[in-house]
């Protein structure tokens, strides 16, 4: 169901959650600011929005429907508005997912490449036994939810070094992919995100190594294998949809699947400026 701040359609709320945000409207510090309806969840005054959000979640997040909790701060945006719009409020990230509220993540595609400057092999990281989602699972490089006050771009920096130990200047040479949009159903409501691709060329030899311990080890592996990890389902679905954008958009994919991946994911792309469809 649709989730407004004032006329604008900001997220969406699943039909199993209206009863208890019902009660918890009713009881909040501002009942008259939101109205819980069959239709959708709306509050009135997008200004008192971000006070409201806060006292509620914690409501939700004491009942088990908001797991993970992380202290971060995420916009919520109009999802129509460019990437980059001023934000409408300001959410705890656990709590996006249930909202539904846009989300943006940054990514790079670390590869190895030959003489010819072809990729020959993708850096993979395997997620943390103790991370809140997705835990054991495969994942790119570099991978992190963008918060309130960073880009892209510093985003990635930041996760560059915690993550994969990788200082900023080598950051200076990543290429921007292209914006996937990513929305489906999750088991704590939906998964709304832009996800922003870099690809970032290393060395042979250089060995990324974590530094915050939600990266359990790193493996270099041949693309095909990559893919194939892909296509298998061990990655996360941001990490298969990036790992997959970046073979398309190189040019490794076997011809006889270019073309039928090629049309998906028209459907789920936007083109930066300087990026060419493949």
């Amino acid at each position: 169901m649709p989730f407004l701040l004032g006329r604008t359609a900001v997220g969406s709320v699943g039909v199993a959650h209206l009863g208890v945000l019902a009660l918890l409207a009713a009881a909040s510090t501002r009942p008259a600011l939101c109205r819980v309806e069959a239709t959708g969840v709306g509050l009135s005054q997008a200004a008192q929005a971000t006070a409201w959000l806060s006292e509620v979640n914690d409501r939700l997040r004491a009942r088990g429907l908001i797991p993970g909790w992380r202290d971060e701060r995420y916009a919520v945006v109009d999802p129509a508005a460019a990437a980059g719009a001023p934000a409408l409020a300001v959410i705890e990230r656990a709590a996006a997912r249930f909202w539904g509220t846009l989300t943006a993540g940054a990514h790079a595609n670390g590869y190895v490449a030959d003489a010819s400057g072809r990729p020959t092999h993708l850096w993979i990281a395997r997620r943390a036994l103790s991370k809140a989602t997705d835990p054991g699972k495969l994942d790119n490089l570099v991978g992190g939810g963008v918060p309130l006050g960073q880009s892209p771009f510093e985003t990635l920096v930041r996760e560059g070094w915690e993550e994969a130990g990788l200082a900023a200047a080598r950051f200076a040479a990543a290429q921007p992919g292209r914006v996937l949009r990513l929305h489906r159903d999750v088991p704590e409501g939906l998964q709304a995100e832009r996800l922003h691709v870099f690809d970032l060329a290393l060395p042979a030899g250089v060995q990324p190594v974590n530094q915050d311990g939600e990266v359990a080890e790193f493996h270099c592996l041949p693309v095909d294998e990559a893919l194939a990890r892909a296509r298998a389902g061990e990655m996360t679905v941001d990490a298969a949809l990036v790992t997959l954008d970046f073979a398309l958009r190189r040019r490794l994919l076997p011809p006889h699947e270019h073309d039928g991946v090629a049309q998906a994911f028209a459907r789920l792309c936007t083109e930066p400026d300087g990026v060419q469809p493949v």
